[in-house]
């Protein structure tokens, strides 16, 4: 019986990456020939428990009152993880609404003496796990832990590690047999 990390490793390598013959424009504007489509690798809810069952496998026995993460790479996560781990769930935009409340973060109201866990989908840069983890301290919550599904660099871990915060990916690029991206290098 193989661990819910390898199977998780293997449900990506079988329905989520994609070795393309010319690289691509990844989010985090770095090129690379290996795209990694989180979203229909767990796009069937037995893929996503699973994922989710191996994030809470490795963040521990880490305190955290509520789970999320910026849009669209963190809400799947952010909403199975709070079913889970019976915690609550965030999201936080990528600009405010514009109206209404006007809110940049929705969802648990996430303030003053929160224990967050940040959660996102694939990291390069890491630009976007480290935008929610900005919008969620300028609340006064304390990140207590990050997670990614896939880290595809070294650069959200140095962002973590600098600011001791435990960070902790599921799946990395070692584990897919790709190249590392990040830091303005083009890997081919």
């Amino acid at each position: 019986m193989s661990t819910r990390r390898e199977q998780v490793i293997e449900v990506i390598r079988d329905r989520g990456l994609l070795r393309l013959p010319e690289p691509v424009t990844l989010a985090s504007g770095e090129l690379s020939r290996d795209f990694i489509d989180a979203k229909a690798a767990l796009s069937r809810g037995a893929d996503l428990k699973l994922a989710c069952e191996a994030i809470l496998d490795n963040v521990g026995d880490v305190e955290f009152d509520a789970v999320g993460g910026l849009t669209m790479g963190a809400d799947q996560f952010a909403h199975v993880l709070a079913v889970l781990a019976g915690k609550e769930w965030f999201v936080v935009r990528k600009e405010p609404k514009g109206r209404g409340t006007n809110k940049l973060v929705e969802g648990a109201k996430v303030g003053e003496g929160w224990r967050v866990f940040l959660v996102d989908d694939i990291v390069t840069t890491g630009g976007s796990i480290q935008k929610a983890h900005d919008a969620i301290t300028a609340l006064g919550a304390t990140v207590v832990a990050a997670a990614t599904l896939v880290d595809r660099g070294e650069i959200a871990g140095q962002y973590f590690r600098e600011r001791e915060i435990p960070y902790i990916p599921v799946v990395t690029y070692r584990d897919l047999g790709i190249e590392p991206v990040g830091g303005g290098l083009v890997r081919t």
